[in-house]
């Protein structure tokens, strides 16, 4: 082979690879555009997305409370927070404008390069808001007042109550974390976080597509929860409608987190038989006791589920008919100053009065399962309606 013809083959051959190389990296980029696109949960909409949405894997959840007391700042905030939100739903940056190399950067990147993962942010107002800093008084809804005491609780303050929430939810840790990591560094100065929660693992599924999922006690959890699907359903128990006292808060609905702690050790030491009563369904099948599949009505006329079993007290039939659409997460924080491990149930629920949730804790007073379990954390939030494009969060509280 002579020189000029080995190079005009190695060069034809390098020409060959880097088509085939410019194919595969153009079906790459088809493929991600597609994923992109798939990936995308609408922002503008009716109801805030996060509610209804088939619940997503990963959760980061934080309560700011409010530091300025000029009503326009944080109407302004709430006019720049709905705009990143739009943004990064959509996987794109926080909008800022042209690059400053003397200015810090408009957004933090380290989603560039990630899919959108189903993102959903999703906004509520505590109770606390609504005192005389803002005008906001005479806006307060009759149904958000404080929660009583329920039991099995010793609240924290460092994990209770807040002016706002964000719930951010995707399929992707990092995705969720920029959205609320973004929303603070926007509102630094208006607003300081109160307190912030990640979780790693749904406990419930709002999609009757999806499957039950397990929590870290080892049953599954959620397999009467309200599906998005039961339309008739979602507007009795969920969307708040012509009953509020205030005409802001229709087409919305009402958030309640509880951090609830599991002892694990102590329910890892306790025999099958027991747990299953404890929970009222078998561990492997998720069947309710004296049933055979995992979605079959539980039988709470047989002695087979004990009348202190968490699924019987916590049944809508026990309830008055009472649903609630959870949305929560598991969680872990490491291990307590024993050495056991700190983690459990960060639960959400929505519904459009919380009088609902007050009245099924209530009953849950006597639910066997609060021997392991102990609510460590606790927040109420009034969720606005969706916006549509030009609106903010919660325009109709502020005009």
């Amino acid at each position: 082979m002579t020189p000029a013809l080995s190079r005009r083959r190695m060069l034809s051959g390098l020409g060959a690879l880097g088509v085939g190389g410019l194919v595969a990296a153009d079906t790459t980029l088809t493929a991600a555009n597609a994923a992109s696109t798939s990936q995308v949960v609408p922002f503008w909409a009716d109801h805030q997305a996060g509610i209804t949405t088939p619940q997503q894997d990963r959760l980061t959840f934080a309560a700011f409370d409010v530091i300025t007391k000029d009503r326009n700042e944080l109407v302004g905030l709430l006019k720049t927070w709905t705009a990143a939100a739009d943004a990064m739903t959509k996987g794109h940056q926080v909008p800022g404008g042209a690059s400053d190399l003397q200015a810090p950067p408009s957004d933090t990147g380290e989603a560039d390069g990630l899919t959108p993962g189903n993102l959903t942010v999703t906004i509520g107002f505590g109770t606390s808001l609504f005192d005389d800093r803002f005008g906001l008084a005479a806006k307060k809804p009759k149904a958000l007042t404080p929660l009583p005491k329920l039991a099995p609780e010793n609240l924290d303050p460092a994990y209770t109550n807040g002016d706002l929430c964000i719930q951010a939810c995707a399929d992707d840790p990092q995705v969720t974390f920029h959205a609320v990591r973004n929303l603070a560094r926007l509102g630094a100065g208006i607003v300081v976080l109160r307190w912030m929660q990640l979780g790693f693992g749904r406990t419930a599924s709002t999609s009757s597509a999806q499957a039950t999922p397990r929590n870290l006690m080892g049953f599954k959890d959620g397999t009467r929860n309200l599906r998005a699907e039961q339309t008739d359903l979602i507007d009795q128990n969920v969307w708040v409608g012509e009953e509020t006292d205030q005409a802001w808060l229709r087409g919305g609905s009402y958030l309640v987190a509880r951090r609830i702690r599991m002892y694990i050790e102590t329910w890892d030491r306790d025999y099958l038989a027991d747990q299953q009563n404890v929970f009222g369904r078998y561990k492997n099948s998720g069947a309710p006791l004296g049933g055979s599949d995992e979605f079959d009505t539980p039988n709470l006329g047989s002695s087979d589920i004990p009348d202190d079993a968490h699924i019987r007290l916590a049944s809508p039939e026990h309830n008055g008919g009472i649903h609630l659409l959870r949305r929560g997460y598991s969680f872990t924080d490491g291990t307590d100053s024993t050495g056991n491990l700190l983690g459990g149930l960060f639960f959400i629920a929505f519904m459009k009065d919380p009088k609902q949730f007050v009245t099924v804790q209530k009953a849950l007073a006597a639910d066997a399962l609060n021997e392991y379990i102990q609510h460590i954390g606790s927040g109420l939030f009034a969720c606005p309606p969706g916006v549509a494009p030009g609106q903010f969060w919660g325009q109709g509280l502020f005009t």
